[in-house]
């Protein structure tokens, strides 16, 4: 009888469940239902019609799992999905419409295009700290390529994970379109699997997992990662602006807890206390004199992120550079915006991303010498460069390697439709973000129309030294060449 009390266990997703949804998917693919224009343009409308009428349902979940505020939720999530979501749709058309190109004397006459098809079932891992937006700005770009597509949220953001399987079961496709919940079992189970490409955003640790899993099908990737980007600040600024849109691009970025937010500061010793009072009298007048009760600022995501950042912020050579913050809160998750000065190179804080709120500022005697400090390490997702100096500015252009670059602000470029988001290096493989998503799910496959006039005698045997001139002349594209070598023939 006891037995019969139990209640049933729910059904595991583990590799038999994960192949029988990739078989599912494939026969979906195959059977050309994502490949037409029609298809593609209604999913991509329900996904709008998704977003627009659960946006309180959204800032539910996004409050649920990070505390964030509403504004920066609506701001940072709701309305950049959106703007993704109706930019994709008015460029569509013209993004599939196969691209035409030259062609060469070689293979005269002819016609050549690219044709962008899509790659078939693709595997979309997400990030916890834009749960929302970071599992659907991809899945816009799958969808768009006319591709099936597998979203498997992050279990660190459970509300938002939940509410997108729901959501996403109701407005989308289901024999085309699937949310997978869970851990690391579940993950575990997808990346087991062939696909077509896997798109993973996070952290590098668990890319180079991602990457080793591909590998072993040959499965392209995208990798989304992150690092420590740099705000170079230089003395001839708008000081109150320079440290407004610097705490905007860290605290008012989930409270440093993006991959293009601030990590650090790098400025000259004479500059830095000038920086550093007004850094404090904004971060005052932005959350006020008890920042840990403010309703703007998020929370840290979890306990075990909350003790990570804790650590950085106890290590014995950083514990005495606070200038300002340092307060914490465990059973709120919380931590104040901190600023450190002069932290040193082998500490724990400048050796590894920092993804929260803590902001060090290295300060050097020559404002060029940043340019090594950047260098010498990892390449950044971002960095930033504060100045009116204009050939300051080529010289960071030139010489300073990132996913992306930006001067006079922090983080603001990701909204440009018309420019790749991505790293390099150790901050990721490929990007993504207007046609550059489109782009990332697609295979540009080449295609060259001949007739048959035109034949050549010269590629077929037997073959004579004039045929070999002919040919060198024709491959190497030289006209007069091919004269030459026909008239001595």
């Amino acid at each position: 009888m006891a037995s019969e009390d139990k209640k049933p266990k729910a059904a595991c997703f583990d590799g038999e469940a994960a192949r029988s949804l990739v078989k599912e998917l494939r026969g979906t693919f195959d059977a050309g239902k994502t490949k037409s224009y029609e298809w593609r343009v209604l999913q991509l409308k329900s996904l709008l019609k998704l977003t627009k009428d659960h946006e309180d349902d959204i800032i539910d979940a996004l409050r649920s799992d990070l505390s964030k505020p509403v504004l920066e939720a609506f701001v940072s999530e709701i309305a950049m999905l959106k703007s993704s979501c109706e930019f994709t749709l008015k460029q569509l058309k013209r993004w599939m419409v196969p691209e035409k190109v030259k062609t060469s004397i070689t293979t005269f006459p002819s016609s050549a295009e690219i044709v962008s098809e899509p790659l078939g079932i693709v595997l979309v891992i997400s990030a916890w700290n834009y749960p929302f937006l970071l599992s659907l700005d991809p899945v816009i770009g799958a969808i768009a390529a006319g591709n099936a597509v597998v979203l498997k949220p992050s279990e660190i953001a459970p509300a938002t994970s939940s509410l997108l399987a729901k959501l996403l079961g109701e407005y989308m496709d289901s024999s085309a379109v699937k949310v997978i919940e869970g851990a690391v079992p579940e993950t575990s189970a997808l990346l087991a699997q062939k696909w077509d490409k896997i798109f993973y955003t996070g952290n590098g640790k668990v890319g180079s997992i991602v990457l080793a899993a591909a590998a072993k099908h040959l499965t392209p990737v995208s990798l989304e990662l992150g690092g420590k980007c740099p705000v170079i600040v230089d003395s001839n600024i708008n000081l109150i602006i320079t440290a407004r849109r610097i705490i905007a691009g860290k605290w008012g970025m989930n409270n440093g807890q993006a991959c293009i937010s601030a990590d650090h500061i790098i400025t000259t010793k004479d500059f830095a206390p000038k920086l550093i009072d007004a850094l404090k009298v904004e971060l005052v007048k932005f959350y006020g004199n008890d920042p840990l009760a403010s309703e703007d600022l998020s929370r840290i995501v979890s306990s075990n992120h909350f003790a990570r950042v804790t650590k950085l912020l106890d290590d014995d050579k950083v514990s005495g550079k606070i200038v300002h913050g340092g307060q914490k809160d465990q059973s709120n998750l919380k931590i104040a915006p901190t600023i450190l000065l002069d932290v040193p190179e082998d500490s724990l804080i400048m050796n590894e991303e920092i993804f929260g709120p803590l902001l060090p500022i290295v300060t050097v005697d020559n404002l060029e010498d940043s340019f090594n400090i950047i260098n010498s390490g990892e390449k950044p997702l971002a960095a930033y460069l504060f100045t009116n100096n204009k050939k300051l500015k080529e010289s960071f252009v030139r010489n300073v390697s990132a996913g992306g670059l930006l001067i006079n602000d922090v983080a603001l470029h990701i909204t440009n439709p018309y420019l790749p988001f991505g790293g390099v290096g150790e901050s990721g493989i490929g990007s993504y973000h207007g046609r550059f998503s489109f782009d990332t799910f697609t295979h540009k496959k080449a295609v060259l129309y001949r007739s048959f006039t035109g034949d050549a005698s010269a590629r077929y045997p037997p073959y004579t030294p004039g045929k070999l001139r002919l040919l060198d002349a024709l491959l190497s594209g030289n006209i007069l060449g091919v004269i030459r070598a026909l008239l001595s023939w």
